[in-house]
């Protein structure tokens, strides 16, 4: 990978990684932590997204799909459905997604990944249902 294919974190614009995750859902996933906490708020946007995420050689799909697997494992649906929406928004397929659901598998076993596809599953029709 040279330099120019990830930008180091003094060349990416704050948030661009959050942005992209959270698209057109930022300011609502935004106001709902700080909601919660907006200390916790804050932690998550400066230190998950502005720091490790912006700062990461990885490219953002890839990052967004390896989060997909660890939040099939921690089964944690909505922060699942946050990132398979930032998987897609970052670039990545239905296709895969699936693929990293199905890793899943022999390492968390099948109730697990099971819980991940009725996620996506969810996600999907509910994109449909705005499309139609």
């Amino acid at each position: 990978m040279s330099d120019n294919e990830h930008p180091s974190h003094s060349q990416q614009p704050e948030g661009r990684a959050r942005r992209v995750i959270f698209g057109s859902q930022h300011d609502r996933i935004m106001q709902r932590l700080r909601g919660l906490d907006p200390d916790l708020a804050a932690q998550i946007q400066d230190f998950a997204y502005d720091t490790v995420y912006d700062s990461s050689p990885l490219d953002l799909k890839t990052q967004e799909l390896i989060a997909c697997a660890l939040l099939v494992s921690l089964g944690s649906p909505p922060e699942l459905r946050t990132h398979l929406r930032g998987a897609l928004n970052a670039g990545a397929t239905e296709e895969e997604v699936r693929g990293a659901l199905i890793m899943c598998v022999p390492y968390l076993g099948f109730p697990r990944a099971v819980a991940g596809f009725e996620v996506l599953k969810s996600y999907m029709d509910a994109q449909e249902t705005k499309k139609g």
